[in-house]
């Protein structure tokens, strides 16, 4: 089968001086699009590169693939700029692993996905959206107004994170977004509205277990791939968080644990919730999703339903290898569940 790969590569975006360092953070590297290649060619597929943008539109005209492998996570700062690869190939009948433009769409909505998957039963932290174009002396002003806006306390007993509303691979989350007063909240607030141009999640931090669970599948048969606990490597008394600084240092800052070595009880919770969450979001085929767990009760974070394949880095593939598979195996099992879902349910009429 001829099989085309979408991606966003590292240094592909036009530069931009008043954009953060990390507004390339979710893209591929080199390395990574060559390393699904390569097991794609081993799987005995025939590979097109086709990138993103106006030369995948080109390059899907001209010489269409049977097949998309699509790891595109969109250029900008909208938040369906994930669907668009999936919407272009369900319009031109191309079929395509991963979730469809719907759930790629509502997960890069931190808020909306919590909502979802609290009405699923799952428990999520509390948070406020605020919305941009404010300053820091605004924010201050309304942070210590008789009407608060934060639906929670804050102190250093309840610390808060701030985030981008609409961002993935920790963009926007640093050591700085952890904050317990009024005056710090604002500034991280600002820094955020400034740098990522988009609302601003406010969400109560769950001191508890770093976890992440990949699962498998479609939606009605999902299966885990693994549960892995983040830990760091040198614990503190500061409260830690799988920050962007920790994520670009993982192998002096973190060890990853999977099995996660916790209770039985625990253990059955987060699967449960991780497949309802995967359920309700309608994701397909592979995603990560990310918990927080606190006196054995797991808090749904967010979901990646398009995890990082780099074959050094990606969560998700080592994940994959603690638990004994090979990175052919991962990219393999995410082809095959691909394939047999667009056997039975095409996800668009065959082209002529």
């Amino acid at each position: 089968m001829r099989i085309g790969i979408t991606y966003d590569l590292k240094g592909d975006a036009i530069p931009d001086a008043d954009l953060p360092d990390d507004f390339q953070e979710e893209f591929d590297s080199p390395a990574t699009i060559q390393a699904v290649a390569v097991a794609l060619r081993g799987l005995g597929h025939e590979i097109a590169f086709l990138g993103d943008g106006p030369q995948l539109l080109e390059r899907l005209l001209d010489d269409p693939p049977e097949f998309v492998f699509n790891i595109a996570e969109g250029q900008g700062i909208s938040r369906s700029r994930e669907a668009r690869v999936p919407a272009v190939l369900e319009m031109l009948g191309i079929p395509y692993t991963g979730s469809d433009p719907l759930t790629l769409a509502v997960t890069l909505d931190k808020d909306c996905a919590k909502r979802l998957v609290a009405s699923a039963g799952v428990a999520v932290p509390r948070s406020v959206v605020l919305e941009s174009n404010g300053s820091k002396a605004e924010y201050r002003d309304l942070l210590h107004s008789p009407s608060p806006l934060l639906p929670f306390s804050l102190s250093s007993d309840q610390p808060v994170i701030v985030k981008p509303a609409w961002e993935g691979s920790s963009k926007g989350i640093r050591e700085t977004s952890l904050v317990d007063n009024p005056d710090e909240l604002a500034t991280a607030i600002e820094a955020i509205d400034a740098n990522h141009r988009q609302p601003v999640l406010v969400e109560e931090y769950i001191e508890g277990h770093e976890i992440t669970v990949g699962v498998m599948g479609s939606p009605h048969e999902p299966r885990i791939l693994g549960i892995m606990r983040v830990l760091p490597t040198n614990p503190s008394s500061k409260p830690f968080i799988y920050s962007l600084e920790v994520k670009r240092d993982f192998e002096r800052l973190v060890r990853y644990e999977c099995p996660a070595r916790l209770t039985g009880h625990e253990l059955e919770a987060i699967e449960k919730a991780a497949i309802a969450a995967y359920r309700v979001l309608g994701c397909r085929d592979i995603a990560r999703v990310d918990f927080r767990v606190k006196d054995g009760i797991p808090y749904f974070l967010e979901v990646n339903p398009l995890p990082g394949l780099n074959p050094q880095s990606g969560d998700i593939v080592i994940m994959s290898k603690l638990a004994g598979w090979s990175y052919e195996e991962l990219i393999a099992t995410i082809v095959e569940s691909a394939v047999e879902r667009n056997e039975c349910h095409p996800c668009a009429p065959s082209r002529s």
